[in-house]
């Protein structure tokens, strides 16, 4: 075992910590949400090749997700050391990914772009996350970093969300470049630092070590509920500005909505781990879960011009939304320190979680948008909405429901 920070954490070093978030949270959301429709209008390409090339390019990186977290965790605590090396990545491949040449090359270069973009989040965002598991292992401490770090990726999600309606991709783009520079200094020159690991003699290696987490039962348990949720969640956000423009008929106000959800995710981020401070971290995310399929089903049946029903909809499942952001990692943290691994292998853990989250989002698009063009639907052409209905609500308070029955059975409720 080795020493970690033990002194109680300060706020002004959490935000140092956590502002780091908002950058990644700012290319995480148009990746999932503004791509797809961005390539459908700007290339050549169809739906269904562009899931397929989400698909693709989401399957191989997230491959490369425990590789890194093995060659992370090889260097013990060494976490700034890959941060800095992420930033040129994320830069070059931020901006490639919204800048395409003309139609020739176009499904290369996307491709080329979102590797790019993988790599450089996947070394940042598994850094960033073990640096955080690394710091503190007090139950209402741990919810409440990752509530910090979560609260200001919504931050990040606010601004991605905002900044196209009012001033273009290219101006998304300059922020970005921007808010990854300043967050990065912030965390690599005034956050606190995990204590160094010691040396690992009797740490597993080679494909013992990148399978090591799945010997823990409470982590194949999270692991299990984390890719039902995580499909659950993913498919709304793949499908969202395809549901606002053409089922809802929201124009130009669809931003405005998703800006509304994200807002108030941000709003209860302080509210859950407070919640979870008195029921139990596991209680509190079921709860969630359950609060988002009630009110989410109700999107079925909403048809053209149901602007306000639809504004209620994202309030309430926005709210819900904090959980899903602030607990996972903090009950990962949990089963970390469980298995004695706190302070030498989280960055293991989080390569195989991130892998997790990586599949979730490979699933949503590479089978939602090519299964809603066969079922005929066709993008601004008023054909198909049945099915974009049933894939946007339907499903995914299915999969809800489900990972909600998976987290009640598995044994994370002594925390």
């Amino acid at each position: 075992m080795t020493d970690t920070v033990t002194a109680p954490l300060k706020w002004g070093g959490m935000l140092s910590y956590g502002l780091f978030g908002m950058p990644l949270a700012m290319l995480a959301l148009p990746i999932y949400v503004y791509v797809p429709q961005f390539y459908a209008q700007h290339s050549g390409l169809t739906l269904a090749v562009i899931g397929a090339a989400l698909l693709a390019a989401r399957t191989v990186a997230a491959f490369l997700d425990p590789l890194l977290g093995w060659w992370i965790a090889r260097a013990g605590a060494a976490y700034p050391r890959f941060v800095l090396l992420s930033l040129p990545l994320l830069l070059l491949g931020y901006g490639a990914l919204f800048h395409p040449p003309a139609q020739a090359g176009t499904l290369a270069w996307f491709l080329a772009s979102l590797m790019l973009v993988y790599l450089g989040f996947g070394l940042a965002t598994i850094a960033h996350q073990s640096w955080g598991a690394a710091l503190t292992q007090r139950p209402g401490e741990r919810a409440r970093l990752a509530a910090v770090r979560e609260g200001c990726g919504l931050l990040g999600v606010m601004t991605a969300a905002a900044v196209p309606a009012l001033a273009g991709y290219n101006a998304l783009s300059v922020i970005f470049a921007m808010v990854l520079l300043a967050g990065g200094a912030c965390l690599l020159l005034k956050a606190p630092r995990p204590a160094t690991a010691v040396a690992q003699s009797a740490a597993p290696r080679g494909l013992a070590a990148l399978l090591a987490p799945f010997r823990q039962q409470r982590f194949r348990w999270l692991f299990a509920v984390l890719l039902v949720n995580g499909v659950a969640a993913s498919i709304p956000a793949t499908l969202f500005l395809f549901f606002a423009e053409d089922r809802l008929q929201l124009g130009p106000r669809a931003g405005l909505f998703l800006l509304l959800y994200f807002t108030s995710a941000a709003i209860s981020m302080a509210a859950w781990p407070a919640i979870a401070a008195r029921i139990g971290e596991a209680r509190a995310w079921i709860g969630s879960m359950l609060l988002t399929a009630l009110v989410f089903i109700w999107a079925y049946g909403l048809g053209a011009g149901n602007a306000l029903a639809y504004g209620v909809i994202c309030t309430l499942s926005g709210l819900a939304l904090g959980a899903d952001l602030a607990l996972p990692p903090a009950l990962l943290a949990a089963t970390i320190a469980h298995a004695g691994d706190s302070g030498r292998r989280e960055a293991a853990y989080f390569g195989v979680w991130n892998w997790g989250v990586q599949m979730t989002l490979a699933l949503a698009a590479g089978v939602a948008l090519p299964a809603l063009a066969w079922l005929g639907y066709r993008p601004g052409m008023q054909q198909g909405l049945e099915a974009l209905s049933f894939a946007y609500a339907l499903l995914p308070c299915c999969l809800k429901l489900l990972a909600a029955v998976l987290l009640w059975r598995a044994p994370l409720h002594e925390e």
